[in-house]
């Protein structure tokens, strides 16, 4: 299959066999008969195993081209079993731009429990070499980085990965599975906030696993029911639904995107704006070759690093949406600074470019002429 079937029938059964329900049923069910101890059809308990989520954890694989998918409560529980693989004393190399929620996890939880992490700069793949020792046991990766766009070359990670035996994890929440496939290139294993995107109505919180190795999924769903972070099957449902209109909605938020960033650009109060549309931001190429287009996702600050002139502009936003979270077919403006990325310090934050001026877009699915009206009135 292509991916825009793919994301319909992907992984599916042509009709439920019960009833022959054209979606899967939400079976909101704790437990299952057995007609003798263990004599059951596949499913026990639903911690362990549901219908539903099923459903959605093989269409997750196929719109990924990976072999198992895993769905969790959210994007922090399925980050939070990827590092339950490790041990204490292993180390982890991560983008140093990334989700303050990760960051938070990483440094605040997994420290305490003796894993180190090195958070560095991989807009240049080979950086990552220079950190590597023998107790380091998985690279952690996102690209798009949140919110600064910076772009990370995933095959030249991959190798990296491969030559010292290491787990190449990607974060492929801001890109998704239609712009691009981090398995394909290498990668061990693909993460979504599937809150974000893949459910893409802003109505469901959950994460998401896909990988092709059968040993490593293994250990994850091993992980994934002991510590019982677990999707429900409504919101299982959800995402199943929200992923069936995945490929034309991301089409429209990359036209919006690009017509936004393109108008950010040309607005003399704006100073920098981060797309990595644009020829002259720092690895478009590898963009262009890794990704299939650049996505609804962009920041930018104001002239001067004004702060206040960037906290008027979210405040005096109309169809914009000052809120945390993103890939809704609504459009949000955030600031990085005192939401998304407050855990991380001042000064670290500002080392990676998210200075206190800095808003973020996630640009959505409205008429464009009406999107940037709105901008304009903002910026004054």
């Amino acid at each position: 299959m292509k991916f825009n079937t793919k994301t319909i029938h992907g992984g599916q059964e042509d009709v439920d066999p019960a009833y022959g329900s054209v979606m899967p049923p939400i079976y909101q069910t704790t437990t299952y008969a057995q007609t003798t101890p263990g004599g059951h059809k596949g499913f026990e308990y639903s911690r362990s195993g549901n219908p539903t989520r099923a459903a959605l954890e093989k269409n997750l694989a196929s719109i990924e081209n990976g072999k198992y998918g895993l769905a969790f409560g959210s994007g922090l529980a399925a980050i939070d079993a990827v590092i339950k693989l490790l041990q204490p004393g292993d180390e982890v190399i991560s983008t140093n731009n990334l989700y303050g929620g990760s960051y938070r996890l990483f440094t605040k939880i997994f420290e305490g429990f003796g894993i180190k992490f090195h958070f560095v700069g991989m807009d240049n793949a080979t950086n990552i070499e220079n950190y590597i020792t023998d107790k380091t046991k998985l690279i952690w990766v996102e690209t798009p980085t949140n919110p600064m766009m910076n772009i990370i070359d995933i095959k030249a990670c991959a190798a990296i990965s491969k030559k010292y035996n290491v787990l190449l994890a990607v974060d492929n929440t801001f890109a998704t599975p239609y712009l691009q496939n981090p398995l394909d290139m290498g990668a061990d294993i693909v993460m979504h906030s599937a809150t974000k995107y893949l459910g893409g109505h802003s109505d469901v919180v959950m994460g998401a696993l896909i990988v092709k190795d059968k040993t490593l999924a293994d250990k994850l769903y091993f992980i994934q029911n002991a510590s019982g972070a677990i999707c429900g099957p409504q919101d299982a449902f959800l995402v199943l639904r929200g992923i069936k209109t995945l490929h034309i909605r991301m089409q429209r938020h990359c036209e919006n995107g690009k017509a936004i960033a393109e108008y950010l650009i040309s607005n003399p109060k704006i100073e920098n704006v981060y797309w990595p549309g644009f020829k002259d931001h720092p690895n478009h190429q590898i963009a262009k070759e890794q990704m299939r287009d650049y996505g609804g996702m962009l920041s930018f600050t104001t002239k001067g690093n004004n702060y206040k002139e960037a906290i008027k502009i979210v405040e005096n936003l109309k169809i914009f949406t000052l809120g945390e979270s993103l890939g809704g077919v609504e459009s949000l403006a955030g600031h990085p600074a005192s939401m998304t990325h407050a855990s991380i310090p001042k000064a670290d934050r500002e080392k990676t470019g998210v200075v206190d001026s800095l808003i973020r877009l996630s640009v959505g699915i409205e008429d464009i002429e009406d999107l940037i009206d709105d901008l304009k009135q903002a910026i004054g």
